[in-house]
């Protein structure tokens, strides 16, 4: 018969795990159950609070449906999102650096013209062309790679919050050229409040922390025989660069949003005068 203590209790658990165990599913067992564990012994967990805890999970998961992911935000605003993206960054000098996917990514935006077109539509806010080039480590462009970009509206809304938005809104996909140069239209984002009318935002009241999100687009790349990006452009200048709820923000991926006033270029991207410019240049990985 075992004699088991609050000392011995983690090596039985981490004993039980079967010889056909993945190996690296292992490693993380062992380390979850350590670290869990080692959390009860440090703050002494009681009974309630293990219970609240887990009522506080399962009521993340009732909030949680295919258009808003209540899991992702609790991950966001632990900062185990840009956590994970910081470690996955340790890429080759002059790779892109990764941040948060955010809740509010849908697959299957609306295809632009190869290398840009306009995603700003009919969106009131302050019109931006935003252009660069994807590319690889020796620095050649990557042409056909796949661009996927999302952001929310001057009312701060993404499309799959808002009922009064089309669910495209703001939102496109696009293939490179053959160089590697993109270029799209859109309107500046703004700052927004992540929601708080669930779980997450209890946890953000109760710590007296703020919900704001740094004004950001989000960027999603892909290209045969390279490591998907999943990042974000914040504008240097918003209010938030230095307080992001969701600690997203790199010193790497905060851009300027250049004021233009070329009649050539607006001509020549549909776009009023003035109007920003953002040029940003993306670094894929190989793959592996």
């Amino acid at each position: 018969m075992q004699d088991l203590d609050h000392a011995n209790i983690t090596a039985a658990v981490n004993a039980t795990w079967g010889d056909g165990t993945d190996p690296r599913l292992r490693e993380i067992l062992e380390a979850l159950v350590r670290h869990l564990h080692e959390l009860a012994r440090e703050v002494n967990l009681t009974h309630a609070e293990w219970q609240q805890a887990i009522e506080f999970l399962y009521q993340v998961g009732r909030k949680t449906t295919r258009r808003r992911n209540e899991f992702i935000l609790l991950s966001d605003i632990l900062g185990v999102s840009s956590l994970v993206d910081m470690l996955a960054s340790r890429g080759p000098d002059g790779a892109t650096e990764r941040s948060v996917l955010g809740p509010f990514y849908l697959p299957n935006a609306p295809m632009l013209p190869v290398g840009g077109g306009d995603m700003r539509r009919d969106n009131p806010g302050e019109p931006v062309l935003v252009r660069g080039r994807v590319y690889d480590a020796s620095g050649r462009g990557i042409g056909g790679a796949l661009m996927e970009v999302w952001q929310n509206a001057a009312n701060g809304l993404y499309s799959n919050q808002d009922p009064d938005q089309a669910d495209d809104n703001l939102r496109c996909r696009l293939n490179t050229a053959t160089d590697g140069a993109y270029a799209f239209t859109t309107i500046r984002p703004v700052p927004y409040s992540v929601p708080t009318d669930g779980p997450v935002g209890g946890v953000l009241r109760a710590t007296g922390r703020h919900p704001w999100r740094t004004a950001h687009i989000h960027f999603r790349v892909t290209a045969p025989g390279y490591d998907e990006l999943v990042t974000e452009l914040f504008p240097a200048d918003d209010p938030y660069i230095d307080g992001d709820a969701v600690f997203g923000v790199r010193a790497s991926l905060a851009v300027p949003f250049r004021r233009s006033d070329s009649a050539e270029l607006a001509a020549a991207h549909g776009l009023p005068t003035p109007f920003g410019v953002v040029d940003y240049d993306f670094g894929l990985c190989p793959a592996g």
